[in-house]
């Protein structure tokens, strides 16, 4: 009997060395776990990052990198996106990538904010809460407008419509035109859809300021979401005055601001009859404007559309017995446009009816004014009469 208690003796104190020493084993290992969390806290620490924060587009997935693999349960349904929008969240292989993608869209240059709630990493690390922000894409821009902001003095049509160059494709967005005053517009664009020409389905109004408002939308976006991404004004060609100006000098500057170009490309000399004006244009833009006489009644000079035939610079008049300085031929009949005419010993004559309609039908330059066309032009260069 001794001996069995003995034994049962010698085995209850085993087991309570056994229990110890797992007791000391388990102690040790949370120590040890303690003490490499406070030696090497980077092993159970878990940096969150986005890979992209900023350009995102519409429909773009946004990839949030964490430095440990994860448990994703947490993250599963404790995701939130500020402003609101509907995504669904999937992870790669490794844990260590989350994937958020929008049921619908991101909406164009927004700031987003994504909350992400308290998580914990595959070695049972607390994760703190993290807030990730991003940015959308800009709406497309409008590099240039034709004709620019705030321009005088326009004329728009067909051929010299309203133009707008933007700074990459609007594929993908829905855009809207307005001018105002005006019922609306109509536009073509190129193909690439980087370039819009727009015409007012009004006429324009002389003297009139236009401003012009672009507003663009993501094609997805159901709702009446348009927003202005562009504005800009114009100020159309003013109507001439009722009366020209007995000032000779203001009359000038009367017929430079409200002379409308005939034609909108290359060099072309316009004359006036009614003003007695002669202005140069070349690519639809006045460059010159100066006093004429033209024909006085029964030998009135031609009306339309002529062309310079011939040049020469002091021809002589056998019908008047007069130099012809600078002389420009319009027509087959012996129309031209020349300096005062010149008596042969030097006297110029008609300096005094400039501005009045006294020639045989031939348009008359003051001196300095005669040259300075005359070296301009070119054989070819298109005449306007009206």
């Amino acid at each position: 009997m001794e001996r069995v208690k003995k034994h049962i003796g010698v085995h209850h104190i085993s087991s309570w060395k056994a229990f110890l020493m797992v007791l000391f084993v388990i102690l040790a290992g949370v120590l040890g776990i303690a003490y490499t969390i406070q030696a090497y806290p980077e092993i159970f620490k878990t940096d969150i990052a986005l890979e992209k924060n900023n350009n995102i587009s519409p429909t773009e997935t946004i990839v949030v990198n964490f430095s440990q693999p994860v448990l994703n349960e947490s993250y599963e349904s404790g995701i939130r996106i500020s402003p609101s929008v509907e995504t669904k969240v999937s992870w790669d292989s490794t844990k260590k990538k989350m994937f958020i993608i929008p049921l619908a869209f991101w909406r164009p240059e927004t700031n987003y904010k994504i909350s992400l709630p308290e998580g914990r990493n595959a070695l049972l690390g607390k994760i703190e809460k993290t807030e990730l922000e991003f940015s959308t894409a800009n709406f497309p821009k409008v590099n240039k407008i034709h004709p620019v902001d705030g321009a005088e003095n326009v004329l728009i049509g067909l051929e010299d419509p309203v133009v707008l160059d933007f700074d990459r494709s609007t594929e993908g967005f829905f855009l809207k035109f307005v001018i105002s005053p005006s019922s609306g517009m109509a536009y073509q664009n190129n193909q690439e859809k980087t370039q819009f020409k727009l015409l007012p389905k009004e006429k324009v109004k002389d003297g009139e300021t236009y401003e012009i408002k672009v507003y663009a939308k993501y094609v997805k976006d159901t709702d009446d979401g348009y927003k202005e991404i562009f504005r800009s004004s114009f100020e159309t060609v003013a109507p001439p005055p009722s009366a020209w100006d007995k000032d000779f000098g203001k009359r000038i500057e009367q017929a430079k601001k409200y002379t409308k170009a005939q034609l909108e490309t290359g060099k072309y000399i316009d004359i006036n009859l009614e003003s007695q004006i002669l202005s140069i244009f070349e690519e639809g833009k006045i460059l010159g404007a100066y006093i004429i006489s033209t024909g006085k009644r029964g030998m009135d000079t031609p009306k339309g559309k002529f062309e310079i035939m011939s040049k020469r610079q002091r021809p002589w008049s056998k019908k008047y017995s007069l130099y012809m300085p600078w002389f420009m031929q319009f027509t087959s009949e012996g129309h031209g446009i020349h300096e005062l005419p010149e008596w042969p010993g030097g006297y110029k004559e008609g300096a005094n009816h400039l501005g009045i309609p006294v020639s045989h039908g031939c348009v008359r330059l003051g001196v300095g004014p005669a040259k300075d066309v005359y070296a301009w032009s070119d054989v070819g260069t298109p005449v306007v009469i009206h």
